[in-house]
């Protein structure tokens, strides 16, 4: 039974991987994405989980939520990973402009 869940799996993710190669990439329809918005929403994006991590934290230490603590620490890793994700691709961003910046003309 196990084996067929896993196959059963394996089927679906195969399944998206090809709509996924088939589609052509969103920005390229619209005339490319403005790089103010993709960073606007990853940083929303961030913010939300870190909004909902410690939402489920609060609830889990007060009682009044039903999330488990592996569900707690799971959703509190993942907001500190995509934290630390935006922090990084910041400071590229920063290097690039100062190696712009320090250019001769």
């Amino acid at each position: 039974m196990i084996e067929m869940e896993i196959n059963r799996v394996l089927a679906q993710m195969r399944a998206v991987a090809s709509e996924v190669r088939a589609q052509p990439p969103a920005a390229a329809e619209a005339g490319g994405a403005n790089f103010a918005d993709v960073l606007r929403q990853a940083v929303t994006s961030v913010n939300q989980q870190q909004a909902t991590a410690t939402e489920m934290a609060r609830q889990f230490e007060t009682g009044t939520g039903d999330a488990s603590v592996a569900e707690v620490m799971i959703a509190m890793q993942k907001a500190s990973l995509s934290f630390q994700a935006m922090t990084e691709v910041r400071n590229r961003l920063v290097d690039a402009y100062q190696q712009i910046m320090n250019m001769p003309i």
